[in-house]
């Protein structure tokens, strides 16, 4: 009887200590993450929780395959920018990506979204992701990490070969944000601060008056027609 009471116990123990320390996986979420206020972007079965930017559920280059969100290139003959359906505004997002060789993609923040808007690329700055074997490599300001077209890498980071994953991070609080890579952070920016409108004016987005503005938005994974691969895309209020 004894025995019997303490195997009762020790299995109520076991099964108490996992509910309460469940390691996370691919695309779930740990206990701990839980606690700490995480949220799913994506489930890795589905899109739910996304819509091409300006057509809304439409086919695209976007699908799922293997626990991974997947932009397959040559699929379709527009390119086709993949959005959140909610917008955000403080937080800190956390994704893994891997992308083909010479392919090139990037994450927007703050996208705004409305007809008028040709792309995301018109009104939200872009974490870039480029493989080093792309053309574009040789510009500092276009390498993975980068504040796209603004900034070289804060810190020079290494990125993984071709296919591999790596780990990126945004941080974003009252308009200052945080990129990182791989552990490292590579960009910085005050999207409220006299300086970042001043150093927009002298770009080629000058000519797109939304651009930069915003400091709340829709996230949105760019399809450039080269194949791209995000998992564990997670965020968390601030």
């Amino acid at each position: 009887m004894k025995m019997k009471l303490w195997q009762h116990a020790a299995l109520l123990l076991a099964l108490t200590f996992t509910a309460c320390d469940r390691p996370g996986g691919d695309n779930r979420l740990s206990s701990q993450e839980e606690r700490e206020g995480w949220k799913l972007l994506f489930d890795g079965r589905t899109t739910n929780g996304w819509h091409v930017y300006n057509k809304g559920q439409v086919p695209s280059a976007w699908t799922v395959q293997n626990g991974a969100l997947v932009c397959v290139a040559g699929k379709m003959p527009e390119v086709a920018d993949l959005v959140t359906d909610e917008s955000f505004e403080n937080y800190e997002l956390r994704f893994d990506w891997k992308i083909s060789k010479e392919g090139n993609s990037g994450v927007f923040i703050n996208v705004v979204e409305r007809p008028d808007i040709v792309a995301a690329w018109a009104s939200g700055p872009e974490y870039q992701l480029l493989e080093t074997t792309h053309h574009d490599f040789s510009i500092p300001t276009k390498r993975s990490g980068c504040l796209y077209s603004f900034y070289g890498q804060a810190t020079e980071t290494a990125l993984k070969p071709a296919e591999e994953w790596n780990e990126s991070r945004i941080v974003q609080q009252n308009g200052k944000v945080e990129f990182y890579l791989n552990g490292q952070l590579t960009a910085k920016e005050d999207f409220t601060s006299q300086a970042w409108r001043d150093t927009v004016a002298h770009t080629h987005f000058a000519k797109y008056p939304v651009f930069g503005v915003a400091t709340k938005g829709r996230i949105a994974l760019q399809d450039w027609s080269k194949e791209a691969s995000f998992k564990n895309i997670k965020i968390k209020s601030l």
